[in-house]
């Protein structure tokens, strides 16, 4: 299938459906073996290829294997065998080898990051290229559903990628990069706004928490423009370290400009 193009491909395995829907019938009590046969023997190799993807792409790899082989509780002869093995709890996904990796290229693209972080069509993305472009999203404030939404991917697509390259990382003793994902509560762009609309109001972070069910510090993050950069609304200015020192001279009595110096000098003038 690989001298063929994405169009001819996807007419390729939407050809192959009904006869994948078909052996799904024949394998599930339908059929025999000789049925199996008939079918197969009249694919040419390039059908067959399609066939195993369709016949892959059929399987939830989300489901426990239990219940992915449910259904073969009984043999041919009509006796009831369940090893113990389709009984277990673990996904399909989890039976699947880990692919070999080379740690040893770890460049990264760029262009190629950039253009998947802004939704744009990118054409492969190496682990190394999504984890970097994982940092970049969740500092513009997103999650791993929103890297979904933003990719059009199917739900978990992004977390279960990152939790993949994360048990590798573990297995090769390699320390895991702080993709820097959000925790806790997400909010959207109506949100962001009002809250740093009502900070610039005067309301207090402690207030503002309280209205939108999370912390102080995440009030803060969001009105300084350390979360969600890419919003609107008025943003907190830095607090100056120059006028944070003259006020602790000015109230806790050091320099000619205190209050206690301000003080005394009044009480000299007014003797």
């Amino acid at each position: 299938m690989s001298a063929l193009t994405a169009s001819q491909r996807g007419d390729l395995a939407e050809q192959m459906l009904p006869v994948a829907a078909h052996l799904a019938v024949l394998v599930h009590g339908d059929g025999g073996p000789e049925d199996v046969r008939g079918v197969l023997e009249g694919l040419t190799e390039r059908q067959k290829d399609a066939l195993i993807v369709v016949l892959a792409g059929l399987v939830d790899p989300e489901q426990p294997v239990g219940k992915a082989l449910g259904w073969l509780d009984f043999n041919e002869h009509g006796s009831l065998t369940v090893p113990p093995s389709w009984s277990e709890d673990r996904s399909v996904r989890n039976l699947a080898p880990e692919p070999v990796e080379d740690h040893g290229d770890e460049y990264v693209d760029q262009v190629v990051v950039s253009r998947f972080v802004k939704g744009f069509h990118v054409d492969m993305l190496t682990d190394a290229e999504f984890l970097v472009a994982v940092q970049q999203c969740a500092a513009l404030g997103m999650t791993c559903v929103g890297i979904d939404a933003l990719r059009r991917w199917p739900k978990k697509t992004a977390e279960n990628w990152v939790n993949r390259l994360r048990k590798r990382y573990e297995r090769a003793g390699r320390e895991f990069p702080d993709l820097g994902l959000p925790k806790g509560r997400v909010f959207s762009e109506d949100e962001v706004i009002a809250i740093r609309e009502r900070a610039a109001e005067g309301a207090t972070d402690l207030e503002i928490a309280m209205s939108f069910d999370t912390s102080a510090n995440a009030i803060g993050a969001i009105c300084r423009g350390r979360r969600y950069p890419q919003y609107g609304g008025p943003i907190r200015a830095a607090r100056s370290t120059h006028s944070l020192k003259a006020s602790r001279e000015f109230m806790c009595g050091h320099g000619d400009n205190s209050q206690a110096a301000r003080n005394q000098n009044d009480m000299e003038e007014a003797a």
